[in-house]
């Protein structure tokens, strides 16, 4: 996948195709919010937990943590 701005619902269909937006989305922050270095990593990025975009520095961060999809 090329490295970019993301939304989170892309992104997250991008790892679960199968689900549906809303599913994908939440197992997306699931695995973000259980994985502790990663949420540390991209609150150090700038994240918050209501923007709608993943900024390309967040994207390599996710690819980084999480493999691409």
């Amino acid at each position: 996948m090329q490295i970019r701005s993301y939304s989170k619902s892309e992104l997250a269909q991008a790892y679960a195709p199968h689900l549906t937006v809303h599913g994908a989305v939440n197992r997306l922050m699931n695995w973000i919010k259980y994985n502790a270095p990663l949420y540390q990593a991209l609150q150090q990025s700038g994240y918050t937990v209501n923007q709608r975009l993943f900024t390309v520095r967040q994207v390599t961060l996710i690819f980084e943590y999480l493999g691409e999809p």
